[in-house]
């Protein structure tokens, strides 16, 4: 398969019934409220359901997590924020600032946080706890004074207790048995019993993500995105035995997961599928990463470094794994990637759980103009304009003047008055 192929796979055009089916759900969930919610938990969980806010006791009485894991987990929290702090560093100005830009003109911003966030955290085939601490800890950095987080509900109606376990964890009170499209909707504007968000975030299955995007305008979203991807660039001195590990444990996430390879030789990639090979056939419940790893795994042959480097910025991945003799020279060259895990030892799992990175991240080569979900995310620029009375007079004859020029006679109008103050 060339390059060209596997973008044309790659940007195949959105399943249309999905769109359709979001929008009625959508459409449904704004006119009905709580009455839309009860009906889509009954027909998409199979659970019925009077209210969706989960106690504080069902949190309390979820199972919880052993002590060494909880721990683990707090330690993974701290990293996030601290990395998140991080990001933020000297970035951030203060509370307010400004600058004078002409005679008697300051031009100011102040960096504040949205107010209320939703986070949202899958079910499916596997309860990705992990999810809430990469929502949270950016969404609490920032300074935002409401998170909420949605979940989907199991057949007791309530969410997997290891998520809730989680959320008890970091001490998350508004919790929702609720997920799917139909909490997008929920988040975007509000039920009788749920108050709609500002912002949006956490990933999601194709419906959700679906939401997502046709919400985004009435709400704030982090990121569309698609399937999970991983391209791993091998040279000779790469060990087959992590490389094939780092592209079978992407493989696992799902039935249309992207592992891609990009090789130096025929014979470091004959050496990863073979290991590859023995994975598929001793690893325990291998019939989603052998979907994935038949269905969509692709392997490019390179023969420079200008054409490795060339194609990942053209791939532009959401995981961009290096198992190369000079990672620095590659991390130089390239801007193009979600996050990149630079050598071997550097493995992407830690970037899912333990790092201090977010794995919430951009596919579909949308890294080329998107963020992953990062502290800024939860934060909004606003501009202030002040002019005192030194402000010079010829400003406003330069603002009428291009109103003017623009036919606008109202903007014009209202530069004038100020000039006629003045004289």
């Amino acid at each position: 398969m060339t390059e060209q192929e596997f973008s044309l796979k790659r940007k195949k055009e959105r399943q249309e019934n999905i769109r359709m089916d979001v929008q009625e759900i959508i459409k449904n969930v704004v006119e009905r409220g709580d009455e839309a919610l009860r009906g889509y938990s009954l027909k998409f969980d199979y659970v019925e359901l009077q209210g969706f806010r989960v106690s504080t006791e069902d949190v309390r009485k979820a199972s919880p997590f052993p002590e060494e894991l909880k721990t683990i987990l707090a330690e993974s929290y701290a990293r996030l924020e601290e990395f998140a702090r991080f990001q933020l560093g000297e970035i951030r100005p203060p509370a307010f600032r400004e600058k004078e830009t002409a005679r008697g003109l300051l031009a100011g911003e102040r960096v504040v946080p949205v107010r209320r966030a939703g986070i949202y955290v899958p079910g499916g085939r596997f309860p990705l706890f992990s999810s809430l601490l990469m929502g949270v800890a950016p969404a609490r950095v920032a300074g935002v004074s409401e998170i909420a987080l949605f979940t989907p509900p199991g057949k007791n109606g309530k969410p997997h207790p290891v998520i809730l376990s989680a959320a008890s964890l970091l001490g998350i009170e508004e919790i929702y048995a609720l997920g799917g499209a139909q909490a997008v909707a929920a988040m975007a504007y509000g039920t009788e019993s749920i108050p709609k968000v500002d912002l949006i975030a956490g990933p999601g299955n194709a419906w959700v993500t679906e939401a997502k995007r046709q919400v985004f305008g009435d709400v704030g979203i982090d990121l569309v995105a698609g399937p999970s991807e991983i391209l791993v660039i091998a040279d000779e001195s790469c060990d087959p035995v992590l490389a094939a590990a780092d592209l079978y444990a992407q493989a696992e996430h799902d039935i249309h997961a992207m592992p891609i390879l990009a090789v130096f030789r025929e014979e470091i990639r004959e050496g990863i599928l073979r290991e590859v090979e023995t994975l598929l056939e001793t690893m325990p419940d291998a019939g989603t990463a052998h979907a994935s790893l038949t269905g969509n795994s692709v392997c490019f042959l390179v023969s420079t470094f200008e054409e490795a480097t060339a194609l990942a910025d053209s791939l532009a991945p959401e995981h961009l794994q290096l198992h190369v003799t000079e990672p620095a020279r590659y991390l130089a060259a390239l801007s193009n990637y979600g996050s990149l895990f630079a050598g071997s030892e550097s493995a992407e799992v830690l970037g899912d759980y333990v790092s201090g990175l977010n794995h919430t991240l951009p596919t579909g080569g949308t890294v080329r103009f998107q963020n992953g979900l990062n502290v800024w995310t939860f934060l909004k620029r606003q501009t202030v304009l002040r002019a005192d009375e030194g402000c010079d007079p010829s400003l406003y004859a330069s603002a009428r003047a291009m109103a003017e020029a623009e036919g606008l006679a109202g903007h014009a109008l209202s530069a004038e008055r100020r000039l006629q103050e003045r004289e």
